[in-house]
């Protein structure tokens, strides 16, 4: 009788650490259910507080499509902070001249995905086609006259750093 009750602890305790395993499974497969799916450019855009403003815009001139795109872009993204220093008459205008909200927006993305450790002080051209000046210094990376505030949040298709100032691209001749 020694070896069958053996042999029941054993199948017992089996049973027990195979129960614990398929538990703990379960809790892992819950988990990566709630975790959120990839982002694109767009989707990061619209569920980032700070880029409500920006977010607004892009999709009024009609560049929601394009951000969800394959990409790789790099988006330096203004943040609502630094819209506020825009003027209003010239905001006025963007809006009633969509053309030019989207030349102004095009001005702010590269066509290829950027980290601010890729960074090297050159000129880069945007998807609008005009040139901006990239630099580094230390930790620290500006584009034209913005410096990012946030670098390298990063999405499926390329990678957002916010910004504290809007650029305005060269006047097209």
């Amino acid at each position: 009788m020694y070896i069958p009750s053996l042999a029941s602890t054993f199948l017992s305790k089996r049973r027990t650490v195979m129960a614990a395993t398929l538990v703990s499974f379960a809790a892992v497969l819950g988990g990566c259910a709630s975790m959120s799916a990839p982002k694109t450019i767009a989707d990061t855009l619209a569920e980032t507080p700070s880029l409500s403003t920006l977010n607004g815009l892009v999709t009024a001139a009609g560049l929601t499509d394009t951000l969800k795109g394959a990409g790789p872009f790099t988006v330096f993204a203004p943040s609502n902070d630094a819209f506020k220093d825009v003027p209003a008459k010239t905001m006025d205008d963007l809006a009633k001249h969509p053309e030019k909200l989207k030349d102004v927006l095009t001005y702010h993305v590269l066509p290829v995905k950027a980290l601010a450790a890729d960074v090297k002080n050159s000129k880069v051209k945007t998807i609008n086609g005009a040139e901006v000046e990239l630099s580094k210094a230390g930790d620290i990376v500006t584009i034209e006259n913005a410096v990012v505030t946030k670098a390298d949040v990063l999405a499926t298709n390329g990678v957002v750093h916010i910004i504290d100032t809007v650029l305005m691209p060269p006047v097209k001749k």
